[in-house]
């Protein structure tokens, strides 16, 4: 970039928002984080950090602190809905990849993110409403009747991204009719039950769910589903849907014993519809550029939302940095060309759910991958 680095607002101070900020600070930028909601809460989520997120962790300096408050689970554990017979495991040591795998609450990880930010580089209470971009700038409007101006605006405000329908024009979701449950509580509600060192996931004929602590000793536990579901849930898309517990309980009724003891333990869990988005034609307008569920939102069934938000973060900083001048059209283009096919690879396997299911397909392409030291001119797609 120019001798003056730009000046960057970030829309959203989710996971991929406060990564991305951290890193572009790392390398000098100023950043401006606007986020729309008033405080910052501890959703009851888990999350898993697989070795290729934990390298972008890691860069930033809170993968010691990560580390602490994570369960590092033996492995990926794929076991049959009733018997238990495994389909597939693969063992995550951490000198398989280079980083470890790690499974957490997401408020832990949220809490170690803003540690990486200053306080006062972030607005709250600031939901977007307008940009409007001159010939050196972009103006950012916001619901309170205040402004902000920026050299260039980045959107990490999620699936329902503003900045998305700014710049590129509303979508439609796709609806496949299926919806998850999700619930973490204390593992001691299991009646002394351990379902083991491992992150499993349980395949049923038409419903799977996946299982693991989230805290080093193992007193916390968390579960995350994919079940059919009529289609009048089909519009509902909020992580804070309150969920029937006993519709939960029902859903899983016949499951192996181990998953009897979660869901028969679980007090209350949340619900929410599982709807898709066909990856965008572009990623950038201008002085404005997209990054994560703003641009490809992804089912969860393999734990690379956040992750691959965080290799979005790593990928556009070196992208910024390597610019000569004030090209940052060179620079948004370079990223996207590198992210677009693994980011559209991921999101087609995980729409599948298909993941480790069973047979011995490479893994290194997807946990292996550093975005700090990847080729960035280099399609990162594997051979079909």
């Amino acid at each position: 970039m120019s001798r003056r680095k730009p000046l960057i607002a970030i829309v959203g101070a989710g996971l991929g928002g406060l990564t991305v900020a951290a890193t572009l600070r790392q390398a000098g930028f100023d950043v401006r984080i606007y986020e729309q909601a008033s405080r910052f809460a501890r959703v009851g989520a888990g999350i898993q950090m697989m070795p290729n997120s934990m390298k972008v962790l890691r860069k930033i300096g809170i993968e010691e602190r990560v580390r602490h408050s994570a369960f590092q689970p033996y492995s990926h554990l794929n076991r049959v809905w009733d018997t238990g017979e495994v389909l597939r495991e693969l063992p995550m040591p951490e000198d398989l990849f280079g980083a470890p795998y790690l499974c957490m609450h997401r408020g832990d990880l949220h809490e170690a993110l803003l540690a990486a930010v200053p306080s006062d580089a972030i607005a709250l209470h600031k939901k977007l409403v307008g940009l409007d971009e001159s010939r050196s700038h972009v103006t950012l409007s916001f619901d309170d009747g205040t402004k902000a101006e920026a050299d260039l605006v980045i959107g990490a405000d999620g699936v329902h991204s503003i900045v998305r329908d700014l710049i590129v024009g509303p979508d439609e979701p796709i609806h496949k009719g299926r919806i998850a449950y999700r619930g973490i509580f204390p593992s001691a509600r299991m009646g002394g039950v351990d379902v083991g060192p491992s992150r499993t996931k349980w395949w049923g004929v038409d419903r799977h769910i996946v299982i693991y602590y989230t805290k080093p000793d193992r007193s916390e536990i968390y579960l995350i589903t994919s079940v059919p579901e009529p289609a009048e849930w089909l519009t509902r898309e909020s992580w804070s849907t309150t969920g029937d517990v006993e519709e939960l309980r029902a859903a899983y009724e016949g499951f192996h014993p181990d998953v009897r003891a979660v869901v028969e333990g679980c007090p209350s869990c949340h619900k929410w519809a599982i709807l898709e988005r066909e990856p965008l034609p572009s990623w950038s307008q201008g002085r404005v550029v997209l990054l994560g569920d703003s641009c490809h939102p992804m089912t969860p069934y393999m734990a690379q939302g956040a992750a691959t938000a965080m290799e979005d973060a790593a990928v556009l900083t070196r992208c910024l940095v390597d610019v000569e001048g004030d090209d940052y059209r060179a620079a948004f283009a370079r990223y996207e060309a590198h992210r677009k096919p693994r980011t559209a690879r991921i999101q087609a396997i995980s729409s599948a759910n298909t993941w480790m299911k069973g047979g011995s397909d490479d893994t290194s392409w997807l946990y292996g991958y550093d975005a700090w030291n990847v080729p960035l001119d280099h399609e990162q797609v594997p051979s079909a």
